[in-house]
């Protein structure tokens, strides 16, 4: 697991602000409700900082699940009213059912058909009759543009700048990476940490099966966030 999931995740809050989620949230809520109607009830895969659910959590009663337990001790810090689990995506059984199912950009550390089939059961099984799941991936193979991105953010005494450097070394497979490199500065000094992130790479007609073949009626949308000027792909599904 990546360290800014781990030993470096009081720098989290830096890397990615809660208030940068608002929009993105509203448009998750939105749909969810749209393919749910009356939706109370939501569990999220892979919570993370809880982000997205301090907003959600005004529409919804969340559930949050996580793998890591550094990030799910961020969200009940910011989210003490709401549920948290450990778990991973693939294999969580709950044994109970909800309206909604957000799964986030989490998903995009899923590398392979299988894991993403895996998730795919999990979202479905914890889905209600008649209720909605969401799965909003960083990118799909359409969409994925190398690149790279620069931040940062300073509070309480110190301050992070980053470097993201998206891309695929090898366009066969499944897979592309995400250099990261953080300059972290605390009480006069600046450090360097330099980590790899793998991510998972498939088009949209594999995400569309793969929905569908874990028993979900599946709309793909195609969204915009004006506040980053990011636009994507994310999949609504309903279960019969």
């Amino acid at each position: 697991m990546p360290s800014i999931y781990r030993e470096l995740v009081d720098w989290y809050p830096l890397l990615d602000p809660t208030a940068d989620h608002r929009e993105e949230a509203g448009i998750y809520a939105d749909l969810l409700t749209r393919g749910c109607p009356g939706a109370t009830t939501l569990l999220e895969l892979g919570a993370g900082a809880g982000n997205n659910a301090w907003f959600l959590k005004e529409r919804f009663r969340c559930t949050l699940t996580d793998i890591s337990p550094e990030m799910l001790g961020l969200s009940r810090a910011q989210n003490p009213d709401c549920e948290h689990l450990t778990g991973d995506m693939r294999t969580l059984r709950l044994g109970r059912a909800f309206d909604a199912v957000l799964v986030h950009d989490a998903v995009t550390y899923m590398l392979t058909p299988d894991d993403l089939a895996a998730v795919a059961a999990t979202a479905f099984v914890h889905t209600r009759p008649g209720g909605a799941a969401l799965f909003a991936p960083d990118c799909t193979r359409e969409s994925f543009e190398e690149g790279t991105t620069t931040a940062g953010n300073a509070a309480g005494g110190r301050a992070l700048q980053y470097l993201e450097w998206s891309w695929d070394p090898d366009p066969i497979d499944t897979t592309y990476r995400t250099e990261y490199t953080f300059l972290l500065r605390e009480a006069g000094a600046v450090r360097a940490v330099h980590e790899t992130h793998e991510g998972g790479l498939f088009s949209k007609d594999e995400w569309r099966d793969t929905l569908q073949q874990a028993g979900f009626e599946v709309e793909v949308i195609h969204f915009v966030l004006t506040d980053f000027e990011f636009e994507g792909d994310i999949f609504l599904c309903t279960r019969p």
